[in-house]
């Protein structure tokens, strides 16, 4: 027994003289059961800025980068600092979240730290994919002097693609800030009209060119037809197409209308019918007339928005007498009468009083609530009709018809030739126009309300000289519940303080009030889908619960209760998205709770994917949308949890007004 102790004693000593195991961590793992990764999305759930720094120092990097990646969402400026810090972690993932977080903030002060931390010797490209974090968020936080510095880099090659990809993202989300440069015009035309380079470079070049407001290119038609005849897939070309008509050149006109003759992708049409308005209507009537018989509903509908746009006076009558045609569909007519009753001359009395009537009728008739809108829209371009609009909307108990019909009035009270219009009684109109924004405040409809308080903040319109008191707006403040009518609070308190001559204040953002609900996770794996049932066929989708848990059990949640069924999508944009999960029908409703914004290193570039509808920052609650095509402009801002694995055929044929039958959820 002695030599036995004896024995484990000298085992302890040299044990303890032997050097400390220092295996050093360095493989990210993702797994959502482990309670220390749930900690850190709860405090990124709960905006605690604080409480995720305190993981920037752990000994495992898995934490370490699901608390940068978690400051992504949160989006503190303070954090900028703290973030930096991380970029220069051994462990690449985690370098690669903070350049994410450090763009996602926005601010200036993280310039310097991304700039430096650029791996200008990396001959491996060991960093490549770093880097390229690294230059699309000096895109999103530097000063405008550094674009020109971004914009001509000329040491990549075709090959490096990364960094390319890199360069066009952090030159596009310039643009996104309002900020661009010739440089960064020529480098992003040079990229787009050269098939050499990659697709995926081309494609965001493509889009820069498509979305930035402030760049010239009207002498840029000989390049931009030669990227749009080498564009090689609809991504590329549909933003293409946009940017062809910014040209407004002879050459780009036939080119469009040459291409828009051979589309096969309806997106593509779309986009070619939308350039085409930068043109004067009479070059490319053919091919809009044409197009309001197109197969597909989109397509139609963006034709007939052009003649909603830009039509011709002398084919007014012609819109009328197509609306009055059976053989469209209802959004189609209400658009043609919408059409026809802008642009028929005020001198032909009866005929605007037959189609006003026309649509009274249509109106009163229809059981469809957004036919029903769509003729309050009409009826709206013609202004004496704001007497009638005002009174449906304010009768009905359909939320839809009561917002469409605030839709309208704003429509009429943001004229632009308001007073020429009405004549010497616009000043009688506009006081009769304020009892109807009064009274739909007062109705405490969150639609109504959200809508009209936009024309009273709108001080261009100067209702301050209409409106004695804000009493009844404060009231209608107080009755609105949150964080449901978040949306609507914010607008009435800043038409409040506009109508009081104050400064308008900053949006109010919901308060922490849904934690996640980790329970209802074990219930969602790599295999669960989502089938959405609907008349015109499934869509399924695939989730992504590693990087988007709080939106993800959301969904599932709603969906096994049911609160999808019998929804229908209220919203669709051709070639953008469609939209869904408002109780009202009309975008204006939801849950008596809300969720927080949860934005992942993703990209909005393709087709298919599911993101939550806001109304800003951390107002999420049970509204989504499906994207018909890449919508660039929507990265880092709204939550995609999701992408379409089966049935973006039906994503596309869908319209307003159809209906979720049901939501199955399954592994």
């Amino acid at each position: 027994m002695k030599k036995f102790l004896l024995y484990c004693l000298l085992l302890l000593v040299f044990a303890q003289c032997m050097p400390p195991t220092d295996t050093k961590l360095t493989e990210v793992r993702v797994d959502l059961s482990d309670p220390v990764l749930q900690k850190i999305h709860n405090f990124k759930d709960q905006r605690n800025k604080d409480s995720l720094i305190q993981y920037f120092d752990h000994p495992d990097p898995s934490y370490r980068y699901a608390a940068a990646m978690a400051m992504g969402s949160v989006q503190d400026k303070n954090a900028v600092e703290d973030l930096a810090i991380l970029l220069n972690d051994d462990v690449d993932l985690v370098s690669i979240a903070a350049a994410y977080a450090l763009g996602q903030t926005k601010d200036s002060s993280a310039e310097d730290f991304l700039i430096n931390a650029f791996q200008k010797d990396d001959s491996t490209f060991a960093s490549k994919n770093f880097n390229k974090t690294v230059l699309e968020a000096v895109g999103k936080t530097a000063s405008p002097s550094f674009l020109d510095a971004l914009s001509t880099i000329s040491t990549y090659t075709r090959r490096d693609t990364a960094l390319l990809e890199g360069q066009v993202y952090g030159i596009y989300r310039y643009a996104l800030r309002n900020i661009t440069s010739p440089a960064g015009t020529n480098k992003m035309l040079a990229i787009v009209s050269d098939a050499g380079y990659p697709e995926s470079v081309r494609f965001v070049a493509a889009n820069y060119l498509s979305r930035a407001r402030n760049i010239q290119l009207d002498s840029f038609a000989t390049p931009l037809i030669r990227a749009i005849e080498n564009a090689g897939t609809p991504r590329v070309e549909m933003a293409l197409a946009i940017a062809l008509g910014k040209s407004k050149s002879s050459e780009a006109l036939q080119v469009l209308k040459s291409r828009f003759q051979t589309a096969t992708d309806y997106r593509v049409k779309c986009n070619i019918l939308r350039a085409l308005n930068n043109f004067e209507y009479s070059t490319y009537k053919d091919i809009a007339l044409v197009a309001l018989d197109d197969p597909n509903i989109n397509v139609a509908l963006t034709a007939g928005q052009l003649l909603i746009d830009k039509g011709d006076p002398r084919e007014a009558v012609d819109y009328w007498k197509m609306a009055q045609d059976t053989i469209y569909p209802w959004q189609m007519r209400m658009t043609l009468y919408r059409a026809a009753n802008k642009h028929l001359p005020p001198y032909f009395e009866v005929s605007k009083g037959k189609i006003n009537t026309q649509l009274r009728r249509l109106f009163e008739k229809s059981s469809n609530s957004y036919e029903k809108a769509g003729a309050l829209m009409a009826m709206a371009e013609y202004g004496w009709n704001y007497r009638y609009i005002g009174a449906q909307g304010l009768a009905s108990s359909d939320p839809v018809v009561r917002t469409a019909s605030a839709d309208a009035l704003s429509y009429i009270a943001n004229y632009p030739d308001f007073q020429s219009w009405f004549g010497v009684g616009s000043r009688r109109v506009k006081r009769e126009l304020a009892v109807f924004l009064t009274d739909g405040i007062k109705s405490g409809d969150v639609g109504m309300i959200y809508v009209l308080s936009n024309i009273l903040s709108n001080s261009a319109l100067d209702y301050r000289s209409v409106i004695d008191s804000t009493d009844f707006m404060s009231t209608a403040l107080n009755g609105l519940k949150l964080p449901k009518d978040i949306e609507s609070y914010n607008a009435l308190n800043k038409a409040i303080h506009v109508l009081q001559g104050k400064t308008a204040p900053e949006d109010k953002t919901p308060d922490f009030n849904n934690p996640i609900n980790w329970n209802q996770l074990s219930a969602v794996s790599d295999d669960t889908r989502a089938v959405i049932v609907t008349k015109k066929g499934n869509i399924t989708l695939r989730f992504f619960p590693e990087e988007t848990p709080a939106s993800v059990i959301n969904f599932v949640q709603l969906a096994k209760t049911g609160y999808f069924d019998g929804k229908r999508f209220h919203r669709v944009v051709p070639n953008f998205v469609v939209q869904d999960g408002c109780p009202r029908g009309d975008g204006y409703g939801g849950a008596d709770f809300s969720i927080r914004s949860e934005v992942p290193m993703r990209h909005y570039d393709k087709e298919g994917y599911v993101g939550m509808a806001s109304a800003g920052k951390d107002t999420e609650g049970t509204q989504w949308f499906i994207t018909h095509s890449p919508t660039l402009h929507l990265d880092g801002r709204y939550t995609i949890f999701a992408e379409v694995v089966e049935g973006m055929d039906v994503v596309h044929r869908l319209a307003v007004g159809d209906n979720i039958d049901r939501i199955v959820v399954s592994k």
